[in-house]
């Protein structure tokens, strides 16, 4: 059972990004020294009216930072991507950190994004496919060739390599049923959802297992899943104190129009108690605990990316529910789960 933390690199207008990101400086110290797995960064570009800080220079300078903690994208747009560049992005990442990282993709999901890189929105899983197809042969072939609808590419040889070997982990997060397939197919493991549902995780996790097996591939040894989760002294603090700012968040999913990947039994735009009954970890520390065994028991999930951090929220309270995750939570796990 490893545990992650999902950085809240998203920040309201106004706020200097300078001291934020400071503060998550901060954050990765207190998470190394509580023993936590791995730190996580997502992307999006032109998030406005939010300030948002870039996922590779990000990890790349907190991974200094970072110890023997593993180094995760969740996710790197890969549609809007130009394969020779993100491969050697990440091939200098992977080597950065000494061979720690993980490479998290995603489809995307906002047409701001597809217009400003001129990409087509109905092209979206065709392009996925084929840089996903490129990055794995540039980190393992000696030259590649290749001829497809959007890249063509003749002898390239790429000198840079990771140091994982054949290639750092590739996860692929997927939100709808069509994507969870390709997930099984094209990537190493299935990131699930922080927008759907456990009911909705369990039957698509049937889906998963059934295009694995189309696949002639094993379940994979880590199943990851990122909830938003917060945790306090009590239940009652707990939503008390978190409310507000996932509530900003959310609203901010709708407005980017993420519903329309979200499978179709749920709904975002619902209020605070509606959204968050059995979809996030909120509450005191038994609470989680029991949370994150039932995710364990039923769904498989080992790789925990806890988003604890959302716009606008205080450096103080994502310090206070971090030492709670590391100084109640993770112990009951270490021991009941030993580290190989």
């Amino acid at each position: 059972m490893r545990f992650g933390i999902h950085l809240g690199h998203q920040h309201l207008p106004g706020e200097s990004a300078f001291e934020r990101f400071k503060e998550h400086v901060e954050q990765v110290h207190l998470l190394r020294d509580l023993g936590f797995d791995s730190i996580w960064a997502g992307q999006h570009y032109l998030a406005y009216p939010l300030q948002f800080l870039q996922t590779i220079p990000l990890l790349a300078r907190l991974s200094a930072e970072a110890g023997d903690m593993f180094v995760g994208t969740d996710i790197v747009i890969l549609t809007v991507q130009n394969p020779i560049d993100i491969a050697e992005q990440i091939a200098t990442l992977d080597i950065m950190t000494g061979g720690r990282v993980i490479f998290g993709v995603g489809l995307g999901y906002r047409d701001v994004e597809f217009d400003v890189f001129g990409v087509e929105r109905k092209e979206r899983v065709s392009r996925f496919e084929e840089i996903l197809t490129i990055v794995r042969r540039l980190w393992t072939e000696d030259s590649v060739t290749f001829d497809g609808k959007h890249f063509h590419l003749r002898d390239v040889r790429e000198s840079l390599r990771p140091m994982q070997k054949p290639h750092p982990p590739i996860w692929i997060g997927a939100t709808n049923d069509t994507a969870i397939r390709r997930a099984a197919r094209m990537g190493d493991t299935w990131i699930l959802t922080t927008h759907a549902s456990f009911p909705t995780l369990a039957r698509q996790l049937e889906i998963y297992k059934a295009a694995l097996k189309d696949a002639g591939k094993p379940f994979p040894k880590e199943l990851a899943r990122v909830p938003e989760l917060y945790v306090a002294e009590s239940d009652d603090a707990a939503f008390r104190e978190c409310r507000e700012y996932i509530v900003t968040k959310y609203k901010a999913y709708v407005a980017w129009g993420q519903e329309r990947d979200v499978p179709k039994e749920e709904r975002l735009d619902v209020p605070f108690e509606e959204l968050a009954r059995d979809r996030f970890l909120i509450g005191g520390p038994e609470r989680i605990i029991q949370e994150i065994e039932r995710g364990h028991r039923e769904l498989g999930i080992n790789h925990w990316l806890f988003r604890v951090q959302w716009p606008g929220m205080p450096q103080n309270l994502v310090l206070k529910t971090m030492r709670i995750l590391g100084e109640q939570v993770l112990p009951y796990f270490h021991k009941r789960y030993p580290k190989e």
